[in-house]
């Protein structure tokens, strides 16, 4: 009996369906969205796209690729390829180039036809590829909605999943609708597909659908469908059984020849994936097991080549495999019906026919049949050949192609494969061209490049630790590089290996490795703020430059001694040096970026705002000319937020944040990001989410606070600030917060600095008052040993930095700041001319937006506490405005408390106190007070005073509301100066 290969119509999916319509419709209304499909092999994850393909064809462009299953070691680009080629037969070779944009020349690493006038594919690294395939699809997108599938990502390559993830990331707003699929079992722990799921998982565009095994009904439906007749009950409870549900391996079931008197269905899946192949004569079974071999998707024109048996007995199995429905076939291509079938007679090869079929494939490939050959699928072969001499330079190509397309994981996984098979080729250093040791070090800068810098970091070790006879050059390199990777990963030890390595690379070494390392050491110096020793190094990399002519060394080396002298407090002079690094780049793109990031950062720092965005959205700019606005373009964005912080334009700051942050940028600029946003969450008045932000980051942004003095300082300035917001005094006061002035390795930065210590003198006024209220633990704790002694010879120390610094543009704003903060007689800020000087300042263009409504408000507070309520009021009234006009909630919630505990009114008209003034609290209230003052959670004070912490939290909010304080720290405050924690001290009365 013949049966139709499979059902007219979809069963059992009319809901899946429903669910892929429904992203459709989303996309085609201007959303990008991504759609995970998996599911067990043959669940029919490929039946369902194609009628989705189908319905939405009319409508969309609809492009496809196939990953192919070539081991452990996947092909670069295998599916982008295939998209490409799809793309290209759809929209000719012209109108995909005109819609690239101008990283179209990158193209060529996925299809080499795309690229023939290219002048430098390379410019621009993998970012560029990245990003141009982004701006294809965008602009194809705008013409009709774009539809991208991609089958079987569980066989893809690292470089497709990079390109995949960024693709997800980047595409936004645009009519772009990516499709993944994957088979659920095919990928267990420790599978690369299982962090690229994760971090997908992340992002609000993608949804994760699974397709689930049809019910008995079902199945049923389906069998009706394909015999034309139904079954009868033990027929279909027999199929049901041993498919499982599986819509493949019900059909596969129901095309067996079974007669009427119910001879028995396999039992195995391997029996039953072998069944219909087992059943065709010897000869066509010979040829189906040739094409196992040969992948996936089979060439016509390769399969001729290696096929002993004659064109006639080829046509003629190929026929009778299409008929028995085991093969399907298009103009030039042979592929099996499905891909468990190929492999269940792919595992049935003996180990001969393996080899012969296999080193058969990869002659045919070398010998160019069927096109160009990918040297990733010759090296396969090669190797299950077990023909090791022919694998390894085979492997060779295959890594330098894969170095090339940027498919670092390929890469370094193909030098893995040359290091485990080297004992067996004869010759091996002649046939890879380099060393064992000099493979070693390739294959860890790919390690590192594909993200795996601990492999990189512990193969790097390896090659140290062996006793393989390096000049120094050689030794040098290695340490440089294990240099880098501990800096990639924040991790402490880089100086000391590239000191190490600098030793072992005289003057007058033939090229740019002294360079390199000398203009590294200066890097990493200026990061940590040894300025002195930066100066040194660049100014040697610059003489080094001139020596071997190096324009990009140059450059970098005038950056780097320009940044430091700036720092150092040599103004003029460093100015003049960062201003040549533009023009010794030459046009150099890596320099440039440098040049640039550190230029806008540099004007951002010196209080330049405008002259700071310009330079970063300049750079933008250009990166978008060429065509890596979302890679190299990303850290100069990244540069636009703490200037659009201080100009007050939040909306676009916060934008710009979380933009870039959906993108990945580098460990340090994602930091930097963080930071920025933890901040401007705080003063939009939402201390909690800063806080929920602060510790989901801290373990990162402490890590690299150990290694770069911006990070250490941009740190404790969020330490101290969320501490205060959040009525942390603890916290604020810690190590990582106030603490960073003592540090041992601290030395002046006054960028960094003078923002600081502003932060510094507020936690210490808070700690004044706390002190003086007696609600301090001075005798355990972050407070042990503290008194007014030691209060007095910390702010000593701060104020003679101040002086230090005072060379610094901003210093005068962030000297009146910290005057402001611990004026007065008792050093806890309510000094009315202080903060009226710190107002003046806050109004200067070197001041962030934020100081102006928060001096504002500070200087309304010293006024009520020195009894001028008139000029509070129209001192608070003016903070409320500026702060509504840039959105600080921070501030606004200090004007609310200040008006209701002073009697003032936001709008300007006056309020009445009641009679006595007084604070009416609770006899529990007075006890939660206490507690509070002693920097006790709602938990703590809960389990104190045998209450729950919700009980706790209740009592806390009353306390709040009745002080008209905002935060605990500010109730503890309030209630220190009101005398109410000293009558609380004295009273026994009992809740």
């Amino acid at each position: 009996m013949s049966l139709p290969t499979t059902s007219p119509t979809m069963i059992g999916r009319a809901s899946d369906l429903r669910a892929l319509q429904a992203v459709f419709d989303a996309v085609a209304a201007g959303e990008s969205r991504s759609v995970v499909l998996s599911g067990e092999a043959g669940i029919g994850k490929t039946r369902l796209l194609t009628e989705f393909t189908r319905s939405v064809r009319s409508s969309a462009l609809v492009i496809t690729g196939q990953c192919v299953d070539l081991g452990d070691v996947a092909a670069p680009y295998a599916p982008v390829l295939g998209l490409m080629k799809d793309l290209v037969a759809q929209r000719g070779r012209d109108a995909v180039l005109e819609a690239a944009g101008p990283g179209k020349a990158s193209l060529a690493t996925l299809l080499p036809t795309l690229g023939p006038d290219a002048e430098d594919q390379r410019e621009g690294g993998v970012g560029r590829l990245h990003e141009t395939v982004a701006v294809l699809f965008e602009a194809l997108s705008r013409d009709r909605p774009v539809v991208v599938v991609v089958e079987d990502v569980h066989w893809a390559d690292g470089a497709t999943l990079s390109l995949l993830a960024f693709l997800v990331r980047a595409l936004t707003c645009d009519r772009v609708m990516i499709v993944l699929t994957f088979r659920s079992e095919d990928v267990p722990r420790g599978h690369p597909l299982r962090g690229f799921l994760a971090e997908l998982d992340r992002t609000r565009r993608v949804e994760r659908h699974t397709l689930e095994r049809l019910s008995r009904s079902d199945v049923l439906r389906q069998a009706i469908a394909i015999r034309g007749s139904s079954l009868d009950t033990v027929s279909i409870d027999s199929v049901y059984a041993r498919s499982e549900g599986v819509p493949f391996f019900v059909e596969e079931l129901l095309g067996l020849e079974v007669d009427r008197d119910g001879d028995e269905l396999p039992d195995t899946l391997r029996e039953l994936l072998l069944a219909r192949y087992e059943r065709l004569p010897p000869a066509t079974q010979q040829l189906l097991r040739v094409i196992s071999a040969g992948g996936v998707c089979v060439e016509h024109t390769l399969l001729e080549r290696v096929f002993t048996g004659g064109p006639d007995a080829l046509d003629t199995g190929v026929r009778e495999a299409i008929g028995s429905n085991v093969l399907v076939a298009d103009a030039t291509t042979y592929e099996f019906r499905h891909a468990l079938v190929r492999e269940a007679i792919h595992d049935d090869l003996l180990p001969g026919e393996r080899s012969r079929f296999h080193a058969g494939f990869a002659e045919a490939l070398e010998a160019g049949v069927g096109g160009e050959p990918v040297a990733a699928a010759v090296s396969h072969h090669w190797m299950l050949a077990r023909d090791f001499g022919r694998a390894f330079p085979a492997t060779v190509r295959a890594m330098e192609q894969a170095h090339a397309a940027y498919a670092y994981s390929t890469e370094a996984q193909l030098g893995e494969r040359l290091l485990e098979i080297w004992d067996q080729v004869p010759d091996a250093a002649a046939l890879v061209g380099r060393s064992r040791s000099e493979l070693m070090r390739r294959t860890a800068s790919a390690l590192r490049n594909a993200g795996w810098t601990d492999r990189a970091i512990a193969m790097v070790d390896e090659v140290l630790a062996t006793p393989e006879e390096r000049d120094d050059l050689d030794q040098a390199k290695l340490l440089r590089d294990k240099a880098f990777y501990l800096a990639n990963l924040g991790r402490p030890g880089s100086v000391d290996l590239l000191e190490e390595a600098l030793d072992r690379v005289p003057p007058g070494t033939p090229g740019d490795l002294r360079g390199v390392l000398l203009t590294s050491l200066g890097a990493r110096h200026m990061i940590i703020g040894r300025l002195e020793r930066a100066i040194e190094y660049a100014d040697e990399a610059a003489r080094e430059a001139v020596r071997t002519g190096s324009a990009r060394n140059a450059s970098v080396a005038a950056n780097i001694g320009g940044i430091a002298r700036i720092h150092h407090g040599e103004l003029e002079s460093g100015s003049r040096m960062l201003a040549t690094a533009e023009t010794l780049a030459d046009g150099d793109g890596s320099a440039l970026l440098r040049y640039r990031v550190n230029a806008s950062d540099m004007a951002n720092l010196l209080g330049s705002y405008e002259e700071a965005l310009a330079s970063a959205l300049e750079g933008v700019a250009r990166a978008k000319e060429l065509g890596v606005e979302r890679s190299s373009g990303l850290i100069l964005s990244s540069n636009a937020v703490d200037p659009l912080v201080a100009l007050g334009r939040w909306d676009e700051a916060e934008e710009r944040v979380h933009r870039a942050l959906a993108l990945q940028p580098p460990l340090a600029f994602s930091v930097y990001l963080r930071q920025s946003l933890i901040l401007l969450t705080l003063w939009r008045g939402d201390a909690e989410s800063a806080a929920t932000l602060y510790r989901r980051w801290r373990k990162g942004m402490l890590s690299l606070s150990g290694l770069e003095v911006q990070t250490r300082f941009g740190v404790a300035r969020v330490v101290m600030q969320v501490g205060l917001a959040a009525g942390d005094l603890a916290g604020a006061w810690s190590p990582a917060g106030v603490g960073v002035f003592d540090a041992p390795d601290h030395r002046p930065m006054p960028a960094y600095d003078l923002p600081a210590l502003a932060d510094a003198a507020r936690v210490l006024a808070r700690v004044r008052v706390a002190l003086a209220a007696g609600t301090l633990d001075v005798e355990s704790g972050p407070f042990a040993g503290v008194d007014d002694d030691r209060l007095r010879q910390l702010e000593e120390r701060w104020r003679a930095l101040l002086a230090e610094e005072r060379f610094w543009p901003t210093a005068p704003l962030w000297s009146a700041l910290v005057d402001a903060e611990l004026g007065g007689p008792d050093g806890t800020g309510n000094d009315v001319g202080a903060w009226e000087a710190a107002r003046a300042m806050a109004e200067h263009p070197f001041a962030p937006a934020a100081l102006a409504p928060y001096t504002a408000l500070r200087l309304a507070e010293a006024r009520v506490a020195a009894g001028d309520r008139p000029a509070a009021q129209d001192t608070l009234v003016i903070a409320v405005a500026e702060a509504a006009t840039l959105g600080a909630g921070l501030v606004l919630d200090g004007a609310r408390a200040l008006a209701e505990r002073a009697s003032l009114n936001l709008d300007g008209r006056p309020r009445a106190r009641g009679a006595s003034g007084s604070i009416e609290l609770t006899a529990r209230e007075r006890q939660v007070l206490q507690l509070i003052a002693e920097g006790l959670s709602n938990r703590q004070i809960g389990e104190r005073l045998f209450i729950s912490a919700k009980t706790a939290s209740v009592h806390v909010s009353a306390i709040l509301r009745k002080l008209g304080a905002a935060t605990r720290t500010e109730a503890a405050m309030i209630a220190g100066a009101s005398g109410l924690l000293a009558a609380n001290a004295g009273r026994t009365d009992r809740p």
